[in-house]
C-alpha cells in the first residue's frame, strides 16, 4: 500500500497546517501561548512609556511653580498615565497571563476559542494605538482624567479629536478584554485534563477564573459609560440633565471598583504560587483562599458607590459597611501567604524576594482603601494626594511586585533561558527604595491639602519638600525599570545567539502542571512521548515527587546494600 506523503504545510504536524513564520506568523497567530505572550509584551512596551509620562509630571511637580510643561500638557500626561495604566497595562497584562497559563496549568493542548482570543488582542492593541494617537491630533490627547466625568469630558471642555479617540480606544481595548476573559473562564471550567477537579485546580487558575467572573459582569458597564459619554459629546443636552451625569458616575464606578480587584487577583496568585514553591511547602489554606477569593468577587460588586461619597449621590451606611466588608476574604488570602512562609524552607532567589515585599507594601494599599471607604474619612481625603498614594499602592507596591514576581517566575518555561539574577535583585532593591519614596510622601501630602490633577502649586503651600522626595523616589523608580529593560534584553540577545545557559523543564522545582513540559512548551503544550502526570491535587508534580521519594525510601529500607 503506498502511503500518501502529508500535504504540503503540515509536515511535522500530525495533518495540521503548519502556521505560517514571520511577523506573520505571529499577527495570526491561533497558539495561546503567543496571543498571551503578545498581550504580555505590549502591556509591558506600554509600562514603560507609561512611566515616562509619569517622569514628567514628577520633573513638573518637584519644586513649586514650575514649568517643565503647561498646565494644558498636565492634563493630557495624568489622564494618559492613568489611562494607560489601568486599560492597557495591569489589566490586560492580568489577562495575558491567563491566557498564557491557564491552559497549561489546566493540562489542555490550548484556549478555547483561539480567534476570539486572537481577535481580543487586536482590539486591545488598536484601542491602546488610538488612545495614544491623541497626543498628534491639535488639541493634543484627552486631558479629562481617567475616569472623564461631564462635564470634564463633554465637547466643551475637552474640545478635539483626542478625546473622541480616548473613548474610542478605551471601548475597543475593554471589549477585546472581555472577549480574553470569556475564551479563559471557559478553558478553565472545561477544558481541564482528566483527574482534574475543580478543587484541584491551582490557585492561579482559581484567580483567574475570579477575575473573568468580574470581567464579564462589571466590564460592560465601562462599554455603556463610554457609549453616554459619546452621545453627551454629540448632544450636550444630554449632561445637561444631573440625572444623567450622576448615572454616568454609577455605571463607571460599577466597573472601577471591580477592575481594582481584576488588577491584583491573577498577581496575587502568582505570588502565592511563587511563596509556596520557595518555601517548599503547599499553599496554607488553600480552600479558605478558592473561598475567600470568590467572595471577594461578589462583594466587589457592592461597593463601587464608596467613590460617590462626596457626590452625596451614594447611601453611606451600606456601601462603607460592604467596604469594610472585604477585610475578611483579604485577611483569609493574608493568612494563607503568611501560613505559608512560616516554617518554610525558605530560598530567595529574585521572584521570591518581590513576592515577600509584595505582603506589606500591598497591605499598605489594602487598609488605606478601607480608611477611605470610611465615610467620616473620605470626606476629608477625597481628591487628594491621599487617594493617589492608595491607589499607587494598590497597583504598584501590590500589583506591579506581584507582576515582576511573575516575570522572574515564569521567563525560563516561557524562552527556555533565566534572567539575570544579580540584575534582579539591583532591580528589586532599586523598586523598593523608589516605591515607598514615591508614595508614601503622597499621603502626608494628601492629608495636608494637596490636591490631584494641579499642575503646580505655591512655596507657602509647605508641600515642596514631600514633593521633592517624591520626585526623587520616582527617579529610583525610572532606574529600576531600565535595568529590568536591560536584563529581558540581554537574556533574549543571549538566547537568540545561542549563548544563553538551558534553564531546563523546571529550573526551580515547582508544583503545578506548565513545569512538566519542555521549555518553550511545544504549540500544542504537551508532547506525546511526556504524557501528563497523574492529577491528584492543586500541586501535582509536588506529589509525584513525593510519592517518588516514598518508593524510593521504601525500596532503599527493602534493599539495605
Amino acid at each position: 500500500m503506498t502511503v500518501a506523503p502529508p500535504a504540503a504545510g503540515t509536515e511535522g504536524t500530525g495533518g495540521r497546517p503548519v502556521p505560517p513564520g514571520g511577523w506573520l506568523g505571529w499577527a495570526t497567530s491561533t497558539d495561546h501561548k503567543r496571543i498571551g505572550l503578545l498581550t504580555i509584551g505590549t502591556s509591558l512596551v506600554l509600562f514603560l512609556l507609561m512611566g515616562v509620562l509619569a517622569l514628567i509630571m514628577r520633573s513638573q511637580l518637584a519644586q513649586p511653580d514650575l514649568h517643565v510643561v503647561d498646565a494644558h500638557t498636565y492634563n493630557q500626561l495624568f489622564t494618559i498615565h492613568g489611562s494607560g495604566m489601568i486599560y492597557m497595562v495591569i489589566t490586560p497584562f492580568a489577562l495575558g497571563m491567563g491566557v498564557y497559563l491557564v491552559p497549561l496549568q489546566v493540562g489542555a493542548p490550548g484556549i478555547a476559542a483561539p480567534r476570539l482570543t486572537l481577535l481580543g488582542y487586536w482590539l486591545y492593541l488598536l484601542g491602546a494605538v488610538m488612545m495614544l494617537s491623541g497626543f498628534a491630533t491639535p488639541t493634543g490627547a484627552h486631558a479629562g482624567g481617567w475616569f472623564s466625568y461631564p462635564p470634564l469630558a463633554d465637547k466643551e471642555h475637552s474640545p478635539g479629536l483626542g478625546s473622541d479617540l480616548w473613548i474610542a480606544g478605551v471601548f475597543l481595548a475593554t471589549t477585546g478584554v472581555i472577549l480574553m476573559g470569556w475564551t479563559v473562564l471557559w478553558t478553565v471550567l472545561r477544558r481541564r485534563a482528566r483527574g482534574m477537579t475543580m478543587l484541584r485546580l491551582p490557585v492561579f487558575c482559581w484567580s483567574q477564573i475570579a477575575s473573568c467572573l468580574m470581567v464579564i459582569g462589571a466590564f460592560p458597564a465601562l462599554l455603556a459609560a463610554l457609549t453616554l459619554l459619546a452621545v453627551g459629546r454629540a448632544d450636550a443636552s444630554v449632561f445637561a440633565s444631573n440625572v444623567w451625569n450622576i448615572g454616568y458616575q454609577h455605571l463607571f464606578w460599577f466597573y472601577g471598583h471591580p477592575v481594582v480587584y481584576v488588577m491584583f487577583f491573577p498577581y496575587l496568585a502568582a505570588v502565592a504560587e511563587v511563596l509556596a514553591v520557595f518555601s517548599g511547602r503547599r499553599f496554607f489554606g488553600y480552600k479558605g483562599t478558592v473561598l475567600s477569593l470568590l467572595v471577594f468577587a461578589a462583594l466587589s460588586m457592592s461597593v463601587w458607590g464608596h467613590h460617590m461619597f462626596a457626590t452625596g449621590q451614594a447611601t453611606n451606611d451600606y456601601y462603607s459597611l460592604t467596604s469594610i466588608a472585604l477585610l475578611v476574604p483579604a485577611g483569609i488570602e493574608y493568612f494563607g501567604m503568611i501560613g505559608t512562609v512560616l516554617g518554610g524552607r525558605l530560598r530567595f532567589p529574585t521572584p521570591m524576594l518581590f513576592a515577600l515585599a509584595f505582603i506589606p507594601q500591598f497591605l499598605i494599599g489594602g487598609l488605606t482603601g478601607i480608611m477611605v471607604g470610611t465615610p467620616v474619612i473620605d470626606y476629608h481625603v477625597t481628591d487628594s494626594y491621599f487617594i493617589v498614594a492608595h491607589l499607587h499602592y494598590v497597583l504598584f507596591a501590590g500589583s506591579a511586585f506581584g507582576l515582576f514576581a511573575a516575570v522572574y517566575f515564569w521567563f525560563p518555561k516561557v524562552t527556555g533561558t533565566m534572567l539575570g539574577e544579580r540584575m534582579g535583585r539591583l532591580h528589586f532593591w532599586l523598586l523598593v527604595i523608589g516605591t515607598n519614596l514615591t508614595f508614601l510622601p503622597m499621603f502626608f501630602l494628601g492629608y495636608f491639602g494637596m490636591p490631584r490633577r494641579v499642575a503646580t502649586y505655591e512655596p507657602f503651600d509647605g508641600f515642596g519638600l514631600m514633593n521633592l522626595l517624591s520626585s526623587i523616589g520616582a527617579g529610583f523608580l525610572a532606574a529600576g525599570m531600565t535595568v529590568f529593560a536591560v536584563n529581558v534584553l540581554w537574556a533574549l540577545r543571549k538566547r537568540a545567539l545561542g549563548r544563553a545557559e538551558a534553564a531546563g523543564d523546571d529550573p526551580w522545582g515547582a508544583y503545578t502542571l506548565e513545569w512538566a513540559t519542555s521549555s518553550p512548551p511545544p504549540r500544542l503544550n504537551f508532547a506525546p512521548d511526556r504524557p501528563l502526570p497523574p492529577v491528584t491535587s492543586f500541586v501535582p508534580l509536588l506529589d509525584l515527587r513525593e510519592r517518588q521519594a516514598r518508593e524510593a525510601a521504601a525500596a532503599q529500607e527493602g534493599n539495605p546494600s
